[in-house]
């Protein structure tokens, strides 16, 4: 799995480097083992951003993306779309992707986060549980929910600061991480994609992305082309 996800990362578009941040040596030793760059950290990190805050002291880029090792059905174009909105927005911190959400099981589920956000795309809040709640249809969405899909970016200067803010309580709460940028004041910007992506939480959801892979289906339901990454 995470060599499919190196791969899929490097072959996006203004992507110039791909590390593998990890303090697990079997990680380690298995990324090097198929050519990949990994790069080892401290275990005492709470998130994953304050993982990548570690390697982004030894960066020397402006832009820095989140890529979660459990997406593999990660698009390159959806690292592009995360990428983009930096050049037009000097003021801004970090972005993130949103899809869909399809079905009442998603929507009530713990492991789908959910992002509601304002018209110009900032997120309002991320939930484990089903928002917006629909008062009138006792809970039914009749708008568009969203899934949150757990791909980020950050301006690399900003990610020393993240991990020297203290938790809040609602990042306790939820166990997101996210919510202590928002917690601070840090807006941030969760564009719309047409594709769509399965983090693997549960065996179920390793049974579910297996039987799209095997299909060759990608993320947003089309099918790829025979990959050399099997």
């Amino acid at each position: 799995m995470i060599e499919h996800v190196y791969r899929r990362a490097a072959d996006a578009r203004g992507v110039s480097r791909v590390i593998v941040a990890t303090d697990d040596t079997r990680i380690a030793d298995a990324v090097r083992a198929f050519g990949g760059e990994a790069m080892m950290t401290r275990a005492s990190h709470a998130t994953g951003t304050d993982r990548l805050a570690e390697v982004a002291t030894q960066l020397d880029c402006d832009v820095v993306i989140n890529v979660q090792g459990d997406e593999p059905l990660v698009a390159p174009a959806m690292i592009e779309q995360a990428i983009l909105p930096f050049g037009s927005d000097e003021s801004l911190q970090m972005t993130s992707l949103r899809s869909p959400i399809r079905t009442e099981e998603d929507l009530h589920d713990p492991n789908v986060v959910k992002v509601v956000v304002d018209c110009h795309d900032f997120a309002l809040y991320f939930s484990r549980a089903p928002i917006p709640w629909v008062r009138d249809t006792g809970g039914t969405a009749a708008i568009a929910a969203w899934r949150h899909i757990g791909l980020y970016g950050y301006r690399r200067a900003f990610l020393p600061q993240f991990a020297a803010m203290a938790p809040t309580a609602l990042e306790t709460l939820e166990r997101l991480e996210q919510l202590r940028a928002l917690g601070h004041g840090i807006k941030i910007k969760v564009l719309a994609t047409s594709f769509e992506a399965i983090g693997v939480d549960t065996p179920a959801d390793l049974a579910r992305v297996e039987a799209l892979m095997t299909a060759g289906v990608e993320s947003g339901g089309s099918r790829r082309a025979p990959h050399s990454d099997g």
